[in-house]
């Protein structure tokens, strides 16, 4: 298999309850809280370890909460790399109102970085050996790291030839468009923020998606729909993936998961189509998991092998 390195410099302490009810200006007794490693490029990594691969991550750590991080890390056996900054890596918090079956999330932003703290993570891409053959720089950017970090990053990546697979939104989305990379997986509405249009019908956002496969800006992406599925778009290219039904438990990590089953499944020499596939089915499987716990390899295996059967690969 292809070596994968993923990285993420917004990592969390993701913290996952559950309670009755959610009242405004009342004490809310909760259930015994889940601790779980997260962020973009973490997720990555662990859903990539839950799907029977390998990876290196590489994140910052800070403070009792980067120490709580590497533990939870260390617990789950993966092998990781991290970065000294002085900020404390931030923490997270998932209620599941019981009631209802609302889930309520809070992201908090991250430390302030300094330059020279950011800046370890490009010295140390273009010094590692071996060269990853997909890279995936997934997450938010905490304070302090220009909008440009992962154009840099896509740059280094390409210029020691790996396949750089980027997952964020926002401006820091359209500077790694600019160095051009190899795939993206942006949600409907972040697809919109980034052309710039109001997009609902599927022909737009083909066309819109293939004009950017044609600028050379990616070679391939992937729109996840939401319960409509995953459009995939490459040169040439563009099909609508329909997700298996599955009971819906939590989406938090869903997207992570799918990242994490198609860099796995290109890694072991599958198709992009079959990739993407493999990507929707790891996708679905997380949201059958509760709280933080991502996507199980025997549910993805599953609904893939469905959707093969069913003729859809």
């Amino acid at each position: 298999m292809k070596t994968i390195v993923t990285m993420t410099v917004n990592p969390s302490i993701d913290k996952s309850t559950g309670v009755a009810h959610v009242t405004a200006e009342q004490k809310l007794y909760c259930k015994p809280p889940r601790f779980d490693p997260g962020g973009g490029g973490v997720n990555v990594a662990r859903a990539i370890q839950k799907l029977g691969g390998e990876s290196l991550l590489l994140y910052p750590m800070g403070g009792l909460t980067g120490k709580m991080l590497q533990t939870l890390l260390d617990q789950e056996g993966l092998n990781h790399r991290h970065f000294p900054i002085e900020g404390l890596i931030r923490e997270s918090l998932v209620v599941l109102e019981e009631s209802t079956g609302l889930q309520y999330r809070f992201g908090m932003p991250g430390p302030e970085f300094q330059e020279q703290e950011w800046e370890q993570f490009l010295t140390a891409l273009s010094a590692m050996d071996p060269v990853p053959e997909y890279l995936v720089a997934s997450g938010s950017l905490p304070p302090g790291v220009p909008a440009d970090f992962y154009a840099r990053v896509a740059r280094i990546g390409k210029n020691r030839g790996a396949k750089v697979i980027i997952d964020v939104a926002g401006e820091a989305l359209k500077k790694a468009l600019e160095e051009g990379v190899y795939l993206i997986k942006p949600n409907i509405r972040e697809f919109g923020e980034l052309v710039g249009q109001k997009i609902s019908e599927e022909s737009q956002i083909k066309a819109a998606a293939q004009q950017l496969v044609k600028n050379g800006q990616c070679e391939l992406l992937v729109i996840s729909l939401g319960a409509a599925g995953a459009l995939m778009v490459s040169e040439g290219v563009a099909e609508r993936i329909i997700p298996p039904t599955v009971p819906i438990v939590s989406k938090v990590g869903a997207g992570d998961s799918m990242v994490a089953g198609i860099t796995l499944s290109l890694a072991r020499g599958r198709s992009p189509r079959e990739s993407v596939f493999f990507g929707v089915a790891a996708g679905a499987a997380a949201v059958m998991t509760p709280g933080t716990e991502l996507c199980r390899r025997e549910d993805a295996e599953r609904l893939f092998d469905s959707m093969i059967s069913g003729g859809a690969v």
